[in-house]
């Protein structure tokens, strides 16, 4: 009993109970079918409904809503919000199952906005109830539990769907089971003291130093033990101090300014925005592209089985990147333009093959590309600011290409303004891509120029005084 209460009490317990969560939260079976779902009989939606009235609603409210979110996450110290988005992903699926019509699937489409906002409560949990020398293990452990989840979600919905063992409607109750597991779970959650904003312990704010250490010199000050206290946790649990809603936005709008005023932090966040925005744009209507290479139903059970395949390939490429010793600093934004460009390849390539099997390849390696990239900017990023600026840029890059995104889906997709079919629309993802990769191809080979100019005008002024030092040598003296 004794080991049972240390271990409630310690980083175990809060973070077991969030990968129980992140778990059978992620597991969504119907997700790789729900084109096939909402144009077939269950729904007996069109296409061009679906496309051009239904999904459109989804980046509009999640722009809505984000920033609201975001605050109101921390203002209430995350656990009430991951309760509320579990409940919100419940809603969804009945919505999904019981209602029908167009203006029914945009209400769903809405609240499933809701819940994607609340996505940022899960993460930022860890970091208000966990020591920092455990986040990063914790993190990892959440993240993969949620990828796991993805993936049993489309193999499970893949094998019930190949084998005719579920209709779609009952695959949606099955979900619907699921998801109450994951609410029960959120209940027993331990409630958090202290936000990354609103409610900061004041022994943690006082060590500014601390939170300004980059990811090379927090390992160093552990291993000295500068920074722990007591018991050995890296922050003591002090008196928490709550600030006003003022005083937040103020510091955010500093630290906002302070973290963009650097170049290379900068040009990272570009294309941090710019991809993200492209990658969910070409997740979000996939499926309609595979229907439209393949209508036959013959070939839709397959999509379970190819978005497995990819999170896999994608979790072992972003996995990969951490033990490769290259100096990213340097050839980080060639590589961002290299690989950029192999996307928009692999997106011609499945915008203008009659192959489906090619359309699947090519949707697996795009998506492994983005993750590797992706992964690169977080680690390029995270090692130059500390955790609450972390979290602001990483909440504003995502709103940047929120931005972006609801941009190209009122202009492309919206019935409302070209409502392009789903070819001409893939069209101009690759196109996309490609003016990403040009600009940040020349912006890479600029710099490796620019990088080698001046490590050759370092070196000729390194050889200068000991040319002038022989020079002044006399013959007598060389004698």
């Amino acid at each position: 009993m004794e080991a049972v209460k240390r271990w409630k009490a310690g980083w175990g317990y809060p973070t077991t109970l969030l990968c129980i969560y992140g778990f059978f939260s992620t597991v969504k079976p119907l997700e790789p079918f729900l084109i096939p779902y909402l144009t077939g009989p269950d729904k007996n939606l069109t296409v061009e409904q679906v496309t051009n009235e239904i999904f459109p609603v989804w980046t509009y409210s999640y722009l809505a809503v984000m920033v609201p979110v975001f605050l109101l996450t921390d203002w209430l110290r995350y656990k009430p919000v991951v309760v509320f988005q579990c409940i919100n992903l419940f809603v969804t699926t009945g919505m999904l199952l019981w209602l029908q019509g167009v203006a029914a699937m945009q209400a769903m489409q809405f609240v499933y906005a809701v819940v994607t906002a609340s996505e940022v409560a899960y993460f930022s949990y860890i970091y208000s109830i966990v020591d920092l020398k455990h986040f990063r293990k914790a993190t990892s452990y959440c993240r993969s539990v949620q990828l796991l989840g993805y993936t049993m979600g489309s193999v499970l919905g893949q094998l019930l769907v190949s084998f005719n063992l579920m209709s779609y409607n009952n695959i949606l109750v099955l979900n619907l089971v699921l998801i109450s597991i994951a609410l029960v779970t959120s209940l027993f959650l331990p409630m958090p003291q202290r936000s990354m904003f609103f409610h900061r312990s004041q022994e943690r704010h006082k060590t500014g130093n601390v939170e300004e250490m980059d990811a090379q010199e927090l390992p160093e000050a552990l291993g000295r033990g500068d920074m722990c206290a007591g018991d050995g946790e890296m922050f003591p649990e002090g008196p928490v101090r709550a600030r006003s809603c003022s005083q937040v936005l103020i510091q955010l709008w500093r630290d906002f300014l302070q973290c963009y005023s650097t170049r290379e932090l900068l040009y990272w966040s570009v294309w941090w925005a710019l991809a993200t925005c492209g990658y969910n744009q070409t997740t979000n209507y996939v499926q309609v592209l595979w229907q439209h290479v393949e209508p036959s139903q013959n070939f839709t059970v397959y999509n379970g089985g190819v978005e497995a395949v990819s999170n896999l390939f994608a979790a072992a490429t972003a996995y990969g990147i951490g033990f490769t010793e290259v100096d990213w600093a340097q050839w980080g934004e060639l590589a961002l333009g290299s690989f950029s460009g192999l996307g928009a390849a692999a997106l011609f390539t499945m915008t203008f093959t009659a192959s489906i099997w090619a359309c699947y390849a090519g949707y697996i390696v795009f998506k492994c590309l983005y993750m590797l990239l992706i992964t690169i900017a977080m680690f390029q990023i995270a090692t130059d600011v500390s955790m609450e600026r972390y979290a602001l840029i990483f909440g504003a890059n995502n709103f940047g290409a929120l931005v972006l995104q609801t941009i190209i889906t009122s202009v492309v997709v919206d019935g409302r303004g070209l409502g392009l079919g789903i070819i001409p629309q893939f069209t101009i993802y690759g196109s996309y891509f490609s003016a990403i990769a040009v600009i940040f191809f020349l912006r890479g080979v600029y710099m490796i120029m620019r990088m080698r100019q001046g490590h050759r005008e370092s070196t000729t002024a390194e050889e200068q005084p000991t040319s002038l030092k022989d020079s002044d040598t006399g013959p007598e003296q060389r004698l």
